[in-house]
């Protein structure tokens, strides 16, 4: 007989602050699973980000996300909020597109001066 605890999985809603991309993605990690390093891991894969450019993670609207007694609290369709570390300009070109899609080229960036 399978114990309760070992099916049951949290889908949690996740999105870059300030991206371009505004909307959320949603992941599923099996509850047992639930830790800030296996959230972390599984959120920046599917963003297409490295976790060394998370600063801090929030559970929106204001609370940080610090421990794994944090996540294990979490429910299904909280949405966090992945807060990137300032000066790393590359993080505004990550989207949550497909991987088989890639981003358009924007003629009007190459043009622009600093």
């Amino acid at each position: 007989m399978e114990e309760p605890e070992q099916g049951i999985r949290e889908t949690l809603a996740v999105r870059i602050q300030d991206s371009r991309e505004n909307d959320f993605i949603e992941i599923e990690l099996h509850r047992q699973e639930l830790s800030y390093q296996n959230l972390l891991q599984v959120s920046c894969s599917e963003l297409g980000i490295l976790p060394e450019q998370v600063e801090k993670m929030r559970k929106l609207p204001n609370t940080l996300l610090r421990k794994d007694k944090d996540i294990q609290r979490l429910q299904d369709f909280q949405e966090i909020e992945l807060l990137v570390k300032s000066g790393n300009p590359d993080w505004t070109q990550h989207t949550a597109l497909p991987r088989t899609e890639t981003p358009c080229y924007n003629s009007n960036a190459a043009k622009m001066t600093y």
